[in-house]
């Protein structure tokens, strides 16, 4: 395990230690879980934002393909 310094504002860690308090846990595995879940997050929101951007890029595309698949069945 790496370790590393970190500065904390006083009213977030105030806020911290209490929760520390009531759960029961370590400060370094309250980080460790806290950063863990703000990475998913992270990563899914960049997935969120990757999907967005390429339905964009596609929705054109979409629409004439929706429109050839009309004209086919004014055909019949």
């Amino acid at each position: 395990m790496k370790s590393i310094s970190v500065k904390l504002h006083e009213p977030i860690l105030k806020e911290t230690e209490k929760i520390l308090d009531h759960l029961k846990i370590s400060r370094n595995k309250y980080i460790n879980d806290a950063m863990e879940f703000y990475n998913k997050y992270q990563k899914r929101k960049r997935i969120e934002e990757q999907l967005t951007k390429e339905s964009k890029l596609v929705a054109a595309d979409s629409m004439n393909v929706v429109k050839e698949f009309e004209a086919l069945g004014e055909c019949n």
